[in-house]
């Protein structure tokens, strides 16, 4: 019944003329005055608006503007009010500067040790990483305005309902308020309808908190309309409402903090801290903050911060996967590398003093100097390939590419995490109105003056009575700003404009040849006397007149189930009423509603009262009015099923993604829908379950959830009817808590309503509906569907597992390359006392397997063909054991050749050997054909990597993505430049075209490798492990995790506390990087920037 019209009862009085001083601009009131009266609540604020204005209407006149008109819709009016009263955007924090991004650089430990090793390669290294840290912020940046700006507000101007931007709201607009919106501004209640606010974000109460005109009329910014609706003036907007307040300090904090931690001092800090408290506890609303407390000393702040930075959510499946082992390879790295340097010492060491006699001179210290600091460098280098740095920019790379994907595809994506999380999914609670089904309602049935009718009825066939009184009921009892308009294109469907419900209610009249417009005209929504809006535990609204007699008429309509037990009369065939006993009200749910529902439609029941004049009920018992009801008709509302989600659902099913549906609707309804939309199939073991049944079978004696009674209700279970907003939260808690699983559940989430923000929540994955969500949906969301449609979500489940697969392909070529250079590395040094690959070409290789492969190998579109499989799931490992297969049996193949080159290569092509060479001697050719043949094979080893589940046909799409191919060709064109012309400072000697076309020649045998590999069976290999297991079951409790966070994240902490409140600024629209933050520098992110 939905988002209930605004009524616009006057309720003041014409007050007393008070003297107006004049103010700038020519306006009443100023700002600091208006600032002033929005800190007040209650009866002080009501005290302070007649003592200065007399009441609102007086405020509104000083305002210049009128509380039924508005403003007049006058740019030079609106653009003189924004230069006096401010815009109503909050201005974001300033961004870092590119050169400020890499100073902070700089301070990496890691990163200055390097810098020492390879001062050549240093503008290289950061330019690359830098810059990606610059687009990932402008990025950002452009999807927060984006969000930002997409935000409507319903405001009157000259008369008229308007939908402007958020951002185009001014002091003086009158605006309507409504169930489900999130409130942009602050303003004073002018009329209000039920209205009860969720004011948490700003004060931590929990409780709704009731708003009227005579007793507390003060709206604010960043609260929640939870029931009824009403008109406000706004009188705040921007910076100077409560919320743009708080977050005007909390931008200041950002560099009252960078200079605290210089001076040491820490009188603020629990300013600071409850501030960062406050976000942490409501991070998913847009602009919503906790009044800053006292102050509670500088131990709270570290400790505050150390909780900001903890995760709020357990770590996403990748997340969990990707930190252990990236881990596991750094501390490997480390190890060889340090190993490389004692042996390379040791060995000179002894040669030099033992072996040969020599004794430490004076004047050898700079000789010995230079050899100690070779050696150095040989280590560092092993450091550098072993460890990945390019895994945090290949998971960025990845979910960035594909968010930006994702939005053609209908995918609003605000956590980037939720992007990887949706591949994971096995089950979705999807709603049926407008995700299964168009959200295009319309009256197929109804009962009418005793009749069924299975059509809807020629007006002739009614009674005038029955007839005026059922276009009364649906013209009056329904939200004023619900209509239909004429189709925008010739040969269209009509355009419902607002509550789907009512505009088949309404639509219902048009097919009877009536019109509902000019009854809305006789009865203005300012003539409404009551209403009482539609809301999840009423399910009915209810609207009353004042007849001309001095009587009253309630008009009701709701859930046929629910209003047909308050009706005592009934209208038959001429009009009359005649009682409507229990035992009649039986007969009609057994032969009218039961069959409407068995076909899949929606019943809803309209009924009117008449109240005799003289006698005014108390129109706040609402149990009393709303009964005693005489029922008019009862109508079958169906929402016919979109044509592409049965094939959407059965793609999921293959998936191994159960779909199940939570639904208002009542049970029967929604067993029809299932079946046609191939939810439940005939002869399945499956249970449809009503929210009674449901709370039924999983509560204890004492009314508590017990999940072991869950436990045994959900795997089977794929109809929720008649559920509420609780049900549903319940549901998907229990699927994420059960434990009955091999593994635990991840579980996607659709919700429109207010009321499902914290299912949307608590969901691994909360998707909310772009058109008929409500601003409290999309806040609580991860994604957003622009389009309202299933299929979407399937689209987001093939993006996921494309972003994991992804990361895989990476990793089985990143990790070849590791294992290959290495061990070459370290062999060469421990043998030759020289790594054959050096310093500078080792960066180049590096280059090559991180940024260049995490881009090439990250942006693979998908395919149908995954969904093909079932979810990898929480415990399934990273690296497979086709893909340790693979690595393995690559690395070995490059191994053979780079040492058969290393040994007897200058035989084989009649060159000087380049074993040995003296400290200073030029490059020779020998050691360039190994670096040229070691290149040659990681580029034809990359096309290999494009498949990770042991598929023959390595080529298969390669021209669907041409970043990739333009990557391959343009390295294979830098490595000719750098053999060829790169001379002294790459350690290259240009090599002859004999010499290059065996280079390629082997490169190539990578291919023919590649296929001898896919011949083994996988199965035979019983030796190889696998490796990258996601987190146990028992394995983390939320102590270690945080202390997992603390470990890894504390470089990054110590080197930018100053970016923490910037990151907490971002995170108004929860665009949250967490992968790359759980990929940090601990491990080499910030020595990626050598290679990126």
């Amino acid at each position: 019944m939905g988002d209930m019209a605004n009524s616009s009862i006057e309720f003041h009085p014409k007050p007393p003329q008070q003297r107006e001083a004049p103010h700038a601009g020519g306006f009443g009131c100023t700002l600091a005055e208006l600032r002033t009266l929005m800190e007040l609540r209650g009866a002080e604020a009501l005290q302070k608006i007649e003592e200065a204005y007399g009441d609102v209407s007086g405020l509104c006149r000083r305002l210049k503007t009128s509380p039924t008109v508005g403003l007049a819709d006058n740019t030079d009016d609106l653009e003189k009010r924004r230069q006096i009263y401010g815009q109503n955007l909050i201005p974001p924090k300033q961004p870092k500067t590119f050169l400020q991004l890499v100073w902070e650089a700089l301070q990496d430990v890691t990163l200055i040790i390097l810098e020492v090793a390879a001062i050549v390669s240093l503008g290289l290294s950061f330019y690359q990483g830098q810059e990606w840290d610059l687009s990932k912020e402008k990025q950002f940046r452009g999807l927060q305005s984006r969000i930002e700006q997409e935000q409507k507000f319903t405001v009157i101007r000259n008369g008229q309902l308007l939908q402007v931007p958020v951002a185009a709201l001014v002091v003086g607009d009158i605006a309507q308020v409504k169930y489900g919106d999130l409130l942009p501004a602050d303003g004073v209640l002018i009329q209000a309808n039920d209205l009860k606010i969720d004011e948490s974000s700003l004060t931590g109460e929990s409780d709704h908190v009731r708003k009227s005109a005579d007793k507390d009329p003060m709206l604010l910014s960043g609260t929640h309309v939870m029931e009824g609706s009403g008109r406000m003036v706004v009188t705040a907007v921007g910076v100077n409402s409560q919320t743009g307040i708080i977050f005007t300090l909390l931008g200041a904090g950002g560099e009252e903090e960078e200079k605290k931690d210089k001076k040491g001092k820490q009188q603020d800090g629990a300013m600071e801290s409850s501030q960062t408290k406050a976000k942490k506890q409501d991070g998913a609303v847009a602009m919503e903050m906790q009044p800053l407390k006292s102050a509670e000393g500088g131990e709270m702040e570290d400790r505050e911060k150390k909780k900001a930075s903890t995760p709020k959510k357990e770590k996403s499946v990748l997340q969990g996967k990707l930190t252990k082992l990236a881990v596991q390879i750094g501390k490997a790295g480390l190890v060889m590398s340090a190993i490389t340097v004692i042996i390379l010492v040791l060995y000179f060491v002894i040669e030099t003093f033992v072996v040969e006699g020599r004794t430490w001179l004076a004047e050898c210290t700079p000789v010995y100097v230079q050899y100690f600091v070779k050696f150095f460098i040989i280590g560092v280098t092993v450091l550098v390939v072993a460890v990945p740095e390019g895994l945090p920019l290949a998971v960025t790379i990845s979910l960035a590419y594909s968010v930006k994907k994702m939005m053609k595809d209908n995918n609003l994506v605000r956590h980037l995490d939720a992007c990887e999380t949706m591949g994971n999914a096995t089950a979705i609670c999807s709603d049926k109105t407008g995700t299964l089904t168009t959200n295009r309602m319309t009256v197929v049935q109804s009962y009418l003056g005793d009749t069924h009718y299975k059509e809807i009825p020629a007006p002739s066939a009614l009674t005038p009575k029955i007839l005026d009184l059922l276009v009364h009921a649906i013209s009056i009892n329904s939200a004023y700003t619900t209509k239909i308009l004429p189709p925008e294109k010739e040969g269209a469907l009509p355009r419902q404009v607002g509550n789907k419900t009512e505009c088949a209610l309404l639509g219902f009249v048009l097919d009877l040849k009536r019109d509902f417009q000019p009854v809305r005209e006789q009865i203005p929504e300012d003539k409404l006397y009551k209403v009482y809006t539609f809301n999840s535990v009423r399910k009915s609204m209810s609207t009353v007149i004042r007849m001309p007699d001095g009587g009253f008429r309630l008009f009701s309509k709701g859930a046929s189930e629910i209003l047909l037990k308050k009706c005592t009369n009934i209208l038959n065939s001429n009009g009359e009423l005649r009682s409507f006993r229990p035992r009649d009200r039986d007969d009609v749910v057994r032969k009218i509603i039961e069959p409407m529902a068995c076909d899949g439609l929606r019943t809803i029941c309209i009924a009117y009262r008449d109240f005799p004049a003289g006698q005014e009920p108390d129109w706040d018992n609402e149990n009393e009015v709303v009964g005693d009801l005489t029922c008019i008709a009862v109508v079958g509302i169906e929402d016919p099923v979109r044509p592409e989600v049965p094939e959407a659902i059965r793609k999921c099913q293959r998936a191994g993604i159960t779909v199940r549906m939570v639904t208002g609707d009542n049970i029967n309804t929604a067993r029809a829908i299932a079946a046609k939309c191939g939810i439940i199939q005939p002869g399945e073991d499956f249970l449809c379950l009503e929210g009674k049944e449901f709370n039924r079978r999983i509560r204890n004696e004492k009314g508590e959830i017990e999940q072991e009674r869950l436990d045994k209700v959900w795997p089977k279970l794929r109809v929720l009817a008649r559920s509420s907003p609780t049900d549903k939260h319940t549901l998907v808690k229990g699927i994420i808590d059960s434990t009955s699983g091999e593994q635990r559940q991840v579980v996607a989430v659709t919700g429109d309503g207010t009321n499902d923000g914290p299912a949307l929540k608590k969901a691994d994955v909360g998707f909310a509906m772009g058109i008929a969500g409500t601003d409290v949906a999309k806040e609580a969301s991860d994604i957003i569907l622009t389009d309202d449609n299933f299929t979407s979500i399937v689209k987001a489940v093939m993006w996921g597992r494309n972003v994991y697969d992804s990361i895989s392909k990476f990793l089985q070529f990143q990790l070849t390359v590791n294992v290959v250079a290495v061990i070459v590395a370290f062999t060469g040094a421990c043998i030759t006392q020289d790594s054959p690959l050096k310093a500078v070409q080792m960066l180049w290789v590096n280059l090559i397997m991180d940024t260049f492969a995490s881009l090439a190998l990250a942006t693979e579109p998908p395919t149908e063909s995954l969904l093909l499989r079932k979810p990898y799931g929480r415990d399934k490992p990273l690296i497979s054991r086709t893909m340790m297969k693979n690595i393995l049996g690559h690395a070995v193949y490059q191994l053979i050749i780079i040492f058969t080159l290393l040994f007897v290569g200058e035989l084989f092509f009649d060159i000087d050997s380049g074993r040995n060479a003296p400290l200073h001697s030029p490059p020779s050719e020998h050691y360039t054909i190994i670096f040229n043949t070691f290149v040659m094979m990681q580029l034809f080893n990359e096309i290999n990597a494009r498949k990770i589940h042991g598929e023959r046909n390595v080529f298969d799409g390669i021209f669907s993505n041409p970043i990739f191919c333009t990557i391959v060709l343009g390295t294979f064109g830098i490595q000719i430049v750098i053999v060829q012309f790169g001379g002294k400072p790459f350690s290259c000697s240009p090599l002859s075209t004999e010499q290059w076309l065996w280079c390629l020649f082997v490169g190539v045998g990578e291919l023919v490798w590649g296929q001898v590999i896919a011949t083994i069976p996988t199965s035979q290999l019983k030796c190889l492990k696998e490796a990258g297991h996601g987190p146990g079951k028992d394995e983390m409790t939320d102590e270690e995790l945080a202390e997992g966070e603390e470990e890894i994240d504390h470089a990054e902490r110590e080197l930018r506390r100053g970016q923490i409140l910037w990151f907490r600024g971002l995170n108004r629209i929860q665009t949250q990087v967490s992968p790359t933050s759980l990929l940090p520098r601990h491990f080499g992110g910030r020595h990626t920037l050598l290679c990126c």
